[in-house]
């Protein structure tokens, strides 16, 4: 068995979940916080932090699985669909390296390489495939990390493959439909464009709940953890002479930001894409959750927007309470 890692800039949440039937059950769950300067800017700065974290959330979790699943975002990570003359599969494996050289900016010899066939093609037309490039460091990061974590990697996803696939799992292919699945965390929101279910555009924007926090530090000039403890609406012994009405102006200016933020990566997919018109937008990640968010998005973009349940088809464990979930 396999535990899922979502190693984030806040907090590492570990999960584990089995087959059954047509869905999945929920066996185990755990969810450890990081010290906020552990992960800046997708840099692991305290890896010896993270890697107790991990630890901290398995032991939480009650898993004993031996092996992790975990991903990667951010600029070390280039997600590309392209377009190659018609061949097998094999032969494209041997040839990915080349093609791949026009398409990412880094040294091609300096990455991690894979690809997906998204449509075969023939004598008239070119196939179309869907090219990922990862930084090895960034790999290399990753896989001495959970292996310090006393864990064997076995997969290092793409973020935004891995909330599609939650999604998938959960609502079933979108096969008629554009939708926009946008996944906010502390630091980075990763946006994933899905037309008939194939990803058409994704893309990492560093905006994220941090910026919450930073701004209630600015207008009460409280610390970082005090900010974070009024944002989450948890009252510590410096709040109680906060004035609410300063914390909602603090949020109301982040969500403004944060919601223009993403909405001109939309607007750039829909000016790129003319024949494809986004229909609904799924909001994941604990900063969707800020009071207001689905509201401004929804008048930003005059799109439907709704909250991705990724346990929606999933049979829960009776360990784990609906509130914690």
């Amino acid at each position: 068995s396999v535990i899922g890692l979502d190693i984030g800039s806040s907090s590492v949440k570990a999960v584990e979940v089995v087959p059954r039937g047509n869905g999945f059950e929920l066996l185990h769950l755990g969810i450890a916080t990081l010290p906020h300067d552990a992960i800046v800017e997708g840099a692991f700065l305290n890896a010896s932090a993270i890697a107790d974290a991990i630890r901290e959330a398995i032991a939480k979790s009650g898993s004993k699985a031996k092996h992790a699943a975990a991903a990667v975002s951010g600029h070390s990570v280039i997600v590309k669909k392209i377009t190659v003359p018609a061949m097998t599969a094999a032969e494209l494996e041997e040839s990915i390296r080349w093609e791949a050289e026009q398409y990412i900016p880094f040294d091609v010899n300096e990455v991690n390489l894979d690809f997906e066939i998204l449509q075969a093609g023939d004598a008239e037309r070119p196939m179309e495939v869907l090219l990922v490039a990862a930084k090895k460091d960034l790999i290399d990061d990753y896989v001495n990390l959970i292996s310090e974590a006393g864990l064997t990697p076995s997969v290092i996803d793409v973020a935004g493959f891995a909330v599609e696939n939650a999604f998938e799992t959960n609502y079933g292919a979108s096969a008629d439909e554009v939708i926009a699945i946008v996944n906010i965390g502390a630091q980075t929101s990763t946006i994933n464009v899905l037309a008939n279910g194939v990803p058409a555009f994704t893309r990492d924007v560093a905006a994220g709940g941090n910026q919450y926090t930073a701004e209630i530090q600015r207008a009460l000039s409280v610390g970082f953890d005090e900010a974070e403890r009024i944002k989450i609406g948890e009252r510590g012994p410096e709040s109680q002479d906060v004035v609410p009405q300063e914390v909602e102006q603090a949020m109301r200016a982040v969500t403004n930001n944060l919601v223009g933020e993403i909405a001109r990566s939309l607007d750039f997919f829909s000016a790129t894409a003319a024949d494809m018109r986004i229909q609904r937008v799924y909001l994941a990640g604990g900063s969707s959750r800020v009071s207001g968010l689905e509201a401004a998005f929804k008048e930003r973009t005059g799109l439907e927007i709704e909250l991705m349940n990724p346990l929606a088809r999933m049979a829960p464990s009776s360990r784990y309470d609906s509130e914690f979930l």
